[in-house]
């Protein structure tokens, strides 16, 4: 796995829940127009995602104990392309929803098993290494994505976007076919699900991390899930939407570079995620301030570099205790923040307000990050 070509197809599979995203993303406008629904409504088909995805973490990460890491991830990646072929051929809001949910049921697997992949290679600082040399590739999954997704739903709509997401999935499932290894070690013996899912409830540090992620990771997808509406109140279409994706690019991959430059200078991860946290909070401020201009695109530069600065130290340092089963604690930690992302981007929805939520995000997280500080220190 520490080859090249392996480690190159983990970048690949965890870009591939972003871009099922952010490809996406682009062809909320047309969603709405298809099967005749508000802005609102088309914007919480993003959330669907989130909340199809929460289950899918712990099915697949658990199975992953269980079966092993390659054959889980397989199976994830088969039922998205089938989930996928269903929504091409929904001929009603409701089907469309139910689709999309079991689409991110199956496209979890890419995410959790692929970050136990590396969590059974890699440890401590070297994990945490290696989570941001990702984060710097994954960077430019939403310049992909969103300049993606512009183009195929301005020439096909919303079945363009999802046609190019079933493609991904079989190119996909075919590499995982010929070169994914097995990596689950031979003689782990994993705890049950419900005794690790007792010990993580109680556990603050977990909730903390859960918490950060998710606060971060709703600051980052406010913008997909209301970016097309705001540039359309704008008089801009899908296609400024998408090409802002490269800013976002840009701000992702500096963050999660400066963070790997500032741990070999010997910063801690608390410090680090603080200055993340007031990346987010000032972020925020601009792009409120900036609301009724395209110019609100500059500061979501700061918010991605807090989102590819804070998450690498946040993965990296969260299953420090649970070494003896990762595929099921990473499953049940993933469920505790995708369920809490699913929550927020409901929120964002119903608000409708980018700015604030920004700063609600920014404010929140900066106070877990101080706490989390303090208890280190």
């Amino acid at each position: 796995m520490k080859s090249l070509p392996l480690l190159l197809l983990a970048m690949a599979l965890l870009m591939f829940p972003q871009l099922a995203q952010t490809l996406y993303s682009p062809a909320l406008v047309d969603v709405g127009r298809a099967f005749g629904v508000t802005p609102e409504q088309a914007a919480q088909s993003l959330s669907v995602l989130v909340f199809g995805f929460a289950p899918g973490v712990v099915l697949w990460g658990w199975l992953s104990d269980r079966w092993g890491r390659r054959p889980a991830l397989l199976g994830g990646l088969a039922l998205y392309a089938l989930a996928t072929l269903l929504a091409l051929g929904a001929n009603s809001f409701a089907g469309f929803l139910l689709a999309q949910a079991l689409a991110a049921l199956g496209v979890a697997a890419a995410s959790v098993v692929t970050q136990t992949l590396l969590r059974d290679l890699f440890k401590g600082q070297a994990l945490i290494r290696v989570f941001s040399l990702v984060g710097m590739v994954l960077a430019a999954s939403p310049a992909i994505g969103l300049c993606a997704g512009a183009g195929l739903s301005r020439a096909w709509g919303y079945s363009g976007a999802l046609a190019g997401l079933l493609v991904l999935a079989l190119l996909l499932l075919g590499w995982c076919v010929r070169a994914l290894p097995e990596t689950r070690p031979a003689l782990q013996v994993p705890a049950p699900l419900g005794a690790t899912l007792k010990q993580m409830l109680g556990d603050r540090g977990i909730w903390c991390s859960a918490l950060l992620v998710a606060l971060f990771n709703v600051a980052l997808l406010s913008y997909y899930s209301l970016g097309p509406f705001l540039f359309r109140s704008l008089g801009q279409g899908e296609a400024w939407f998408g090409y802002s994706g490269a800013l976002l690019a840009l701000g992702s991959g500096f963050g999660a570079w400066l963070n790997r430059r500032l741990l070999g200078q010997g910063w801690r991860s608390e410090r680090l995620l603080v200055l993340a946290t007031l990346a987010v909070l000032m972020g925020g401020v601009g792009v409120l301030g900036l609301r009724h201009s395209l110019w609100l695109v500059a500061p979501m530069f700061a918010v991605v570099l807090g989102f590819g600065l804070a998450i690498p130290n946040i993965l990296g340092s969260a299953l420090v205790a649970y070494s003896d089963r990762l595929g099921s604690a990473g499953a049940l930690f993933g469920l505790f923040y995708y369920l809490l992302i699913g929550a927020g981007l409901l929120l964002v929805g119903w608000g409708q307000a980018l700015g604030p939520s920004l700063i609600l995000c920014g404010a929140v997280a900066l106070l877990l990050s101080l706490v989390r500080a303090r208890n280190a220190g």
